[in-house]
C-alpha cells in the first residue's frame, strides 16, 4: 500500500473513533471476541445434536408384536453397547438376542417386567440333577453343592452368569433376573473374547452353539432371527395405563397356540373338547387360549374379572355401539364378530387392528378387524 495513503486512512479511522466511540467500540468487540462467539455456538450445536442422537439411540425406535417394548429395548441398547465391552465384535443386532430369548423364555413370557428391567417372579429352569427334563441326562451342580438352574431371560446358569455377567441398565447390579442386565451378558457371551462376525452365517452357527450345544436349538434361534430380521418396527401401541398393561399382556401371548376352552387369569391352560373341530385339531391336547380365554386373562392383569364366554363377556362393560364404527374405540376395547350370535372377541390396538386367538389350528396373532363381522366394542376401563 502507498503509505501516504496509509496515513490517511489511518488519520480517517482516528477521527471516526472519536466521533463516535460506541459504534466502533462495538465493531472492535466483534472483531476480537466474534471468533470466540463462534466456536461456542458451534460447539453449543454439536453437543445439542449428540445429545438429540443418544437420546434416539437408547430409546425403542419401535414395537414388535409379541416383544414386550421393554424387552425390546433391553436387546437394542445391547446390541449397542456390546462395541465399548467387544470392540473385536461386529454384526451384533437386536434381532440375534431376541431369537434367543424367544426360545429361552418367550420373551419372560407371564412375567412382569419394571421399566428397569426388572424380571417378577423371577424365571427359573428346572433343577439340572439328571432326571432327563428339558434334555439334562448329567447332574450339574453349584458350587453350594445344589443342583443348578437356568435363571433369568437368557436362563444362564450360576457359573456361565459369573464369566459374563453385566450392569445393563447402569444401576450398579449385575442381576441375570434383569431384562437389560441378560441381555447385555448374552451379548457378552455369544462374542466371545476373540474376533468375531455374526454377519456371517458360519460364525453366527458356531456362536449359538457355543450358548446351547444342539443343532435342532440354533436352527430354532437362526428361524427366529430370520423372521426378526426381516420385522418392520411397527410404531408402538398408543395406550397409557390399564389400557397399556393389558395390551401388553395379550400382546405377550403371540404365537400361543389356540386351544378350545384354554386359557385362565394365570395363562394359558389346557383346551378341551368340543366334539367337533376342535377336536379334529387336537385342542384337548394343547396348551393355549381361546379367544375368550385370552381376553380373560389380559384383563386380570388390571384385576377385572371376566366370564370365559365370547357372549357373556359382551355384556361387560360401557357398549361402544357397531354404528359408531372402528372411530369410536380406543386402544384396550374389547372387540365383537357376530353374524348372528356373538362368536368371537378380540382386544383392540388401533388403527384398525386387534390381537386375538383367532381358532383352532392357529395362533394369538394380530389382525386386522373384518368389518363384516364387527358387532360392536365394550370398554372396561
Amino acid at each position: 500500500m502507498n503509505p501516504l495513503l496509509a496515513l490517511q486512512v489511518a488519520e480517517h479511522v482516528r477521527n471516526e473513533v472519536r466521533e463516535h466511540p460506541k459504534r466502533w467500540g462495538c465493531l472492535t468487540l466483534f472483531f476480537l471476541f466474534g471468533p470466540v462467539i463462534a466456536c461456542v455456538l458451534v460447539a453449543v450445536l454439536i453437543i445439542v445434536v449428540i445429545a438429540g442422537g443418544a437420546d434416539g439411540s437408547n430409546s425403542s425406535p419401535g414395537h414388535v408384536p409379541g416383544i414386550p417394548d421393554a424387552m425390546l429395548t433391553a436387546y437394542q441398547q445391547a446390541a449397542q453397547r456390546i462395541g465399548g465391552i467387544r470392540p473385536a465384535c461386529a454384526g451384533m443386532r437386536w434381532s440375534i438376542l431376541a431369537g434367543i430369548a424367544e426360545v429361552e423364555s418367550r420373551h419372560a413370557s407371564g412375567r412382569t417386567i419394571a421399566p428397569n428391567g426388572d424380571i417378577s417372579p423371577p424365571i427359573l429352569g428346572p433343577a439340572l440333577d439328571g432326571s432327563g427334563v428339558g434334555g439334562n441326562r448329567t447332574p450339574i451342580r453349584n458350587p453350594d453343592g445344589t443342583f443348578a438352574r437356568a435363571v433369568g431371560p437368557f436362563q444362564f446358569l450360576t457359573t456361565t452368569w459369573a464369566g459374563v455377567e453385566q450392569d445393563g441398565n447402569d444401576d450398579g447390579v449385575r442381576n441375570p433376573h434383569n431384562a437389560f442386565d441378560a441381555a447385555l451378558g448374552a451379548a457378552v457371551y455369544l462374542c466371545g473374547i476373540g474376533p468375531r462376525d455374526l454377519t456371517d452365517q458360519r460364525q453366527l452357527r458356531a456362536a449359538l452353539l457355543r450358548y446351547n450345544a444342539s443343532q435342532a436349538y440354533v436352527t430354532q434361534v437362526l428361524g427366529n432371527i430370520e423372521r426378526y430380521d426381516a420385522v418392520a418396527l411397527q410404531p408402538a401401541v398408543k395406550a397409557s395405563g390399564s389400557a397399556k398393561i393389558v395390551i401388553d399382556a395379550a400382546m405377550s401371548q403371540l404365537g400361543v397356540p389356540y386351544a378350545w376352552g384354554g386359557g385362565t387369569a394365570a395363562g394359558p391352560s389346557r383346551g378341551v373338547r368340543d366334539g367337533g373341530v376342535a377336536d379334529r385339531h387336537g385342542d384337548y391336547n394343547k396348551i393355549g387360549f381361546d379367544c375368550s380365554g385370552l381376553v380373560l386373562f389380559a384383563y386380570a392383569k388390571v384385576g377385572i374379572a371376566l366370564p370365559h364366554n365370547s357372549r357373556a363377556q359382551f355384556m361387560a362393560g360401557t357398549p361402544v355401539p357397531k354404528e359408531a364404527g372402528l372411530v369410536g374405540l380406543l386402544p384396550g376395547d374389547l372387540v365383537f364378530y357376530s353374524p348372528g350370535l356373538i362368536h368371537h372377541v378380540g382386544v383392540y390396538l388401533g388403527s384398525g387392528r386387534m390381537v386375538n386367538s383367532p381358532h383352532s389350528g392357529a395362533e394369538v396373532r394380530l389382525d386386522t378387524i373384518d368389518l363384516g363381522e364387527y358387532a360392536g366394542g365394550r370398554r372396561l376401563l
